[in-house]
């Protein structure tokens, strides 16, 4: 039996995904399990343009394609039950890994992980974040430094049994102003490797070609430029940058 055509066949909704700030459902086209989002069902930010969610969630999995690292799952627009909407491919993660956590402070891991921050948990207790040190979750922080993402959540990130790591939720990206908010702050001020040089060199001068005309329909120019300025102060400063601004350079809740 031939694979169903991603962009057309028949979209079924078999669930909600209630813990989503978006409508969020989740489907199949034939076989394949999908996450659908759609534009209707964005709700409105004072910072976003309003039904714009669905376009970044897909400029996001295009960059991470020019990228190389296969950070997003395959994600796509197309027609559904609820409209033109945002669908990508269902990641079914292992549940006894985390990639991201929140441990007290005495339990601190020795070796393998990252220190982001100290806090007090709803009981009182130090608590710490903590990200594991891995060259896949250290790809998915530069990603997020080039897409400016807003809103990395420890959950936003998939661990898989075979180890890689997938990032979701992509919709507060690509904004022309400074906006990083992210779990993943451990390699502060790190430079970075070669490999990850030349993923930001692949997105560069892909804005000068195919990944630039494909984001021209997802993007303004502004955010298009501004996405180029990011890639060409990181590869700059050949580092991990420190957080900036005023805002919050965590998102909340963390998880």
């Amino acid at each position: 039996m031939p694979a169903p055509d991603l962009a057309t066949a028949e979209l079924t909704l078999t669930g909600r995904i209630t813990t989503a700030s978006n409508a969020t459902f989740l489907g199949s086209i034939g076989d394949v399990v999908v996450v659908y989002k759609p534009i209707a069902g964005e709700s409105p930010l004072w910072d976003f343009p309003h039904g714009t969610l669905a376009h970044r969630e897909v400029a996001a999995y295009l960059v991470s394609q020019v990228l190389g690292w296969d950070v997003v799952p395959q994600t796509w627009l197309r027609d559904g039950p609820m409209g033109e909407g945002m669908v990508q491919r269902w990641q079914e993660q292992d549940p006894a890994q985390s990639a991201v956590d929140l441990v007290a402070t005495d339990h601190m891991p020795e070796t393998g992980w990252k220190h982001v921050l100290k806090g007090r948990d709803e009981n009182g207790r130090m608590v710490a974040l903590v990200h594991e040190d891995s060259p896949a979750l250290r790809r998915m922080a530069v990603f997020d430094i080039v897409v400016n993402n807003a809103d990395r959540k420890g959950d936003h990130i998939l661990a898989m049994t075979d180890g890689h790591r997938h990032g979701v939720d992509h919709g507060l990206t690509f904004h022309r102003d400074h906006k990083l908010r992210t779990v993943l702050w451990g390699w502060l001020g790190d430079a970075l490797t070669a490999e990850e040089r030349d993923g930001i060199d692949r997105v560069s001068d892909g804005l000068h070609g195919g990944l630039g005309r494909n984001l021209a329909d997802l993007l303004s120019a502004e955010e298009i430029a501004s996405l180029a300025a990011r890639c060409a102060r990181l590869r700059l400063a050949g580092r991990f940058p420190a957080p900036s601004g005023e805002m919050s350079a965590v998102p909340w809740p963390l998880f």
